[in-house]
């Protein structure tokens, strides 16, 4: 084989030409070769990213398709400022500041309507702009009366001062929450007017352009964001305790029902997490619905701050369950005849508050109210008692040993010493007294939707209040056979 490569190697390849003489054939060197492969490789892997950027893009898009209207609005609203550069009339109009009204737009357009106008419209905008340009016009008045020399620096200083203590603000982290975007527009319009103003004659005429502009920005974002496909604050906070609320039952009903069926969906089990990090949107979202118009089923004067004690309510059933899991992941697991004891009561229990929840994110998400919550309350109750009567009788539990296969543990416990350990019992004790617990905290949720219901006067849901006379009827059928 070694052989036949030498001679391989050894033969020349040559080409006629047409002069008749003939050409050898240089074959590619191996230098040029793996350069050819490493660019083809850098091609391949820039391709690659590309192609997975661009699917991640569409998968937020698809999953969130607001992010991608948010977008469409922001575009729409600068084209639509642009209009005062195309336009001379309008260009004339502002005293050619129109790139005022185009920064405006990039600076304070928001994703919700409430949001926007709570934060722009009634606050920061135009009080930072105002309290600059009155204290820009102080300042150009006493550089001007203190002399051609100084007034540079008197200028200089002023910046200086009041650019820090405004900067300095927006680090202090209750400044930030509240004022971070009125901070920033003092800074921008106070530095620009006190400035420009150094060189300008007319300074009240420039503050008045400045004003202008700044009124033109807001209004054609305010106008974007309530007419093309508008987001409220109200509406997002409606949906996320909906939303939170289902969570929040299937957390409950997953939990117990892995622990004593071993079967259930992790994923499922730490949607209480999202009920416990939503504090803050809740609040935030309720400060802005409260500045909205009336828009959908809601009114001006929805009561929104009942929303977050609702999600209050929530919170405290959350954090019961995030004990509860924390109980049934323990090392020192129950013996298997005590959870066979506790299996069918504990279950219910949860089974019954989930189907609860479950009811109250129904009626608040078609805002009408319905008798079935009450009986599913009687029967979280009777199932909560029917446990209690478990726990009544667990000091006569015997141990697994000595149940016999043809005895029940019923009748073992009538038969049974105080003999079984601490700490076979201990995690399903803790259990059922944590699902007792959560009981009495979902009678709170309840009754604090009953009272957003009674302020929000929601109507009456017709189809479940007839389903309910027909099964009281029917019950009360079969206690008379």
């Amino acid at each position: 084989m070694a052989n036949g490569q030498e001679t391989l190697e050894g033969v020349e390849w040559r080409i006629r030409v047409a002069d008749g003489s003939s050409e050898a054939l240089v074959p590619a060197t191996g230098l040029a070769r793996r350069a050819w492969l490493g660019l083809k490789g850098i091609i391949r892997r820039f391709a690659s990213n590309v192609w997975r950027f661009l699917k991640r893009a569409w998968d937020v898009g698809a999953n969130d398709p607001r992010k991608v209207i948010h977008c469409v609005k922001v575009g729409l609203a600068l084209a639509l400022v642009s209009l005062f550069y195309f336009i001379r009339p309008l260009y004339d109009g502002v005293g050619g500041n129109a790139m005022w009204a185009l920064m405006t737009v990039v600076l304070v357009f928001e994703t919700t309507v409430g949001k926007y106008i709570y934060i722009y419209i009634y606050t920061q905008t135009v009080f930072a702009t105002f309290l600059a340009g009155f204290l820009a016009v102080g300042v150009h008045w006493l550089a001007a009366r203190s002399g051609e020399t100084l007034e540079p620096y008197v200028v200089g200083a002023s910046v200086f001062l009041l650019a820090s203590a405004a900067t300095f603000s927006r680090l202090i982290p209750s400044v930030k929450s509240l004022f971070d975007y009125g901070a920033m527009v003092f800074t921008l319009t106070f530095s620009f007017v006190v400035v420009s103003g150094y060189r300008v004659d007319k300074l009240f005429e420039f503050a008045h352009h400045r004003i202008s502009t700044i009124i033109i920005g807001t209004s054609l974002c305010i106008i974007v964001i309530m007419l093309v496909c508008p987001i409220w604050s109200g509406q997002e906070l409606h949906s996320l305790i909906v939303r939170n609320m289902d969570k929040l039952a299937d957390s409950l009903d997953g939990c117990v029902t892995q622990y004593f069926n071993q079967s259930g969906e992790c994923t499922k089990l730490q949607g209480y997490k999202c009920v416990l990090s939503s504090k803050a949107s809740e609040e935030s979202m309720a400060n802005f619905a409260r500045w909205e118009p009336s828009h959908g089923k809601f009114n001006f004067r929805h009561p929104w701050r009942q929303y977050v004690k609702v999600g209050s309510s929530m919170r405290s059933c959350a954090y019961c369950i995030e004990t509860l899991i924390g109980c049934i992941s323990s090392e020192n697991q129950a013996a298997k005849s005590i959870k066979k004891h506790f299996s069918t009561g504990c279950l219910k229990v949860s089974s019954c508050a989930s189907n609860a929840i479950r009811e109250l994110a129904e009626n608040l998400k078609t805002m009408k109210k319905s008798s079935t919550i009450d009986l599913l309350v009687s029967e979280m109750n009777n199932a909560v008692q029917e446990l209690e009567s478990d726990l009544k009788l667990l000091p006569r539990l015997p141990e697994q040993s000595t149940v016999s296969e043809n005895k029940t543990l019923d009748a073992a416990c009538r038969e049974a010493t105080p003999t079984v350990p601490l700490m076979d019992i201990i995690q399903v004790v803790t259990l059922a007294s944590m699902l007792i617990e959560i009981s009495g905290r979902i009678e709170a949720l309840v009754d604090d939707e009953e009272e957003l219901a009674r302020l929000a006067e929601f109507g009456i849901n017709d189809d479940k209040c007839m389903q309910s006379e027909m099964k009281d009827k029917s019950l009360s059928g079969e206690e008379k056979n």
